[in-house]
């Protein structure tokens, strides 16, 4: 597990197109919470990682931003903005969430791929708030499906 570097010392990428999406990348990567870990998972026999961010909330702040998300993600479809190899462009779909904590949703995240590199990006984020914490993991794949639960 690894603490989030500090501000200061973040590289940092410009705003994507759609503030209401901004909302919800900031949400799924613990923005403004008092405390956030984050953890990897490289899993046997597949090349593609995946990952958790765990966000801790004061009393009754989760919930607020968890209703944030929803409104976030109940609006957003795509968006396109600038990140590690330069220029991209997201679809956001919506997925059914699992029953667990104390509320949840789930969606997929869908960068084309361009004429030099092989399959889409999917990347699969499942939000999970339980009291006043708020966990997101996420599963990449290129080429085919991320899917955080057998298919």
């Amino acid at each position: 597990m690894q603490d989030p570097q500090p501000k200061e010392e973040r590289r940092s990428f410009p705003p994507v197109s759609d503030p209401v999406c901004q909302t919800a990348i900031d949400i799924r990567s613990g923005e403004r919470a008092s405390t956030v870990v984050l953890q990897v998972f490289n899993w046997k026999g597949d090349i593609w990682s995946g990952g958790s961010t765990l966000a801790a909330y004061e009393d009754g702040k989760a919930q607020q931003v968890f209703a944030k998300l929803k409104q976030a993600l109940g609006s957003c479809r795509s968006y396109e903005g600038t990140g590690w190899v330069g220029k991209f462009k997201t679809t956001l779909t919506m997925e059914q969430p699992p029953d667990v904590g104390d509320e949840a949703a789930r969606f997929r995240e869908t960068i084309p791929s361009s004429p030099e590199t092989p399959g889409d990006r999917h990347e699969q984020f499942t939000v999970v708030r339980a009291g006043n914490t708020i966990v997101t993991f996420r599963k990449l794949n290129v080429g085919g499906k991320a899917c955080a639960t057998p298919a």
